[in-house]
């Protein structure tokens, strides 16, 4: 059965806008282990615009389920994870100025500087995916450089219009068997929501969906209980 991480990020992007305590991602992640989130996302940005160091120790403290942290794959950012040491690390590309991660890891092109970051995490324990684009290229250098996952970026399909979308949907199924040949697990995530999901889950192959803005957006109107709950059972299949 696949499953379903839930990312809080933006539980910490409306506390934030306050500088205050409140909402809490925290809460949040517990709320939605109960609801019945299988993981926890966070992606703690080097400039630290939602998620906050404390609210990663405080998660790895509390998440029952696994934490998966998201990160730029800097020096700085690796000898934070192999101080917290989640169950997940994913290496994503990251830019001081973009609203959301825009697109996949060039691991072909920094192979080398992931190698040795990757080898430092295995070392902590850490299993580790790559954010990647449905790229036979991209997912051949995730094995040669060893991942133990790759994050299918999902984007370019949420953000097709109808014709491009089945081309982009096609291009993401072959990625996923493409991976597997390969020997990474495989799961998908980024701009992910109730509907362009559907055809996603007729995929085999995906392990877990990472799933964080359309869930906290539905959240605001019917609750979170609820928002993960309906998610969960699409992705579960319940």
């Amino acid at each position: 059965m696949a499953k379903l991480g839930v990312n809080v990020d933006h539980v910490a992007t409306l506390r934030q806008a306050r500088g205050g305590s409140e909402p809490d991602p925290v809460t949040a992640a517990a709320m939605a282990e109960l609801a019945g989130a299988d993981g926890i996302t966070v992606h703690l940005r080097e400039d630290r615009r939602h998620i906050q160091d404390r609210d990663v120790m405080l998660l790895r403290r509390t998440v029952q389920t696994h934490l998966n942290l998201e990160m730029a794959a800097t020096d700085d950012m690796v000898a934070i994870a192999m101080k917290v040491v989640p169950d997940y690390v994913t290496l994503v590309p990251e830019k001081r100025q973009e609203l959301t991660t825009e697109g996949g890891l060039d691991v072909v092109k920094h192979a080398q500087k992931l190698d040795r970051q990757i080898e430092l995490l295995h070392q902590a324990g850490i299993t580790v995916s790559l954010f990647v684009d449905p790229d036979l290229a991209q997912l051949k250098a995730c094995a040669r450089v060893k991942a133990d996952y790759i994050e299918i970026h999902t984007g370019t399909y949420c953000n097709a219009k109808e014709k491009a979308r089945h081309a982009e949907l096609a291009k993401i199924e072959e990625a996923v068997k493409a991976g597997r040949r390969l020997g990474l697990g495989v799961n998908a995530g980024h701009g992910l929501n109730y509907q362009n999901l559907r055809p996603i889950l007729a995929l085999s192959g995906i392990e877990e969906y990472n799933i964080g803005h359309s869930i906290i957006a539905r959240a605001v109107l019917v609750g979170l209980d609820r928002a993960v709950r309906e998610m969960a059972a699409l992705v579960h299949g319940s």
